[in-house]
């Protein structure tokens, strides 16, 4: 079955980084896009970020444009996202997501497969 596997949540100060991971198993990683949304207690769960089945589009909400950076290592079946730069307001469960297709949407409904999600808390 499938399995999406995130790590490297943490606390972080404000203006620090971290780096997310989220190792994929029981598919054929290559052909999925890849996608990390967040979830803030007692928020609705967003988008920030997809990338293509061959890593070579991307896209994230304007709120992480030039902080985050997401990336595929097709070889390993692993996704990250590089978060620089981080405020109080990126505080929340960051949740890896695969779509059975090579392109992304933002939309949640349309990703087929979830992580467990991780904790990233950025102190102020």
């Amino acid at each position: 079955q499938v399995q999406l596997v995130e790590s490297g949540g943490g606390l972080v100060q404000a203006g620090g980084s971290l780096r997310l991971s989220c190792a994929a198993s029981g598919l054929t990683f290559s052909v999925y896009a890849m996608g990390w949304f967040r979830q803030a207690p007692g928020k609705e769960r967003e988008f920030v970020s997809h990338i293509s089945g061959s890593g070579s589009t991307t896209y994230y909400v304007d709120s992480v444009k030039g902080r985050f950076t997401i990336s595929r290592d097709n070889a390993k079946n692993t996704v990250y996202l590089q978060m620089n730069s981080l405020e109080p307001e990126d505080t929340a469960v960051y949740y890896c997501a695969g779509r059975g297709l090579v392109t992304g949407t933002t939309n949640s409904r349309l990703w087929d497969y979830w992580g467990q999600g991780t904790q990233v808390t950025v102190s102020s």
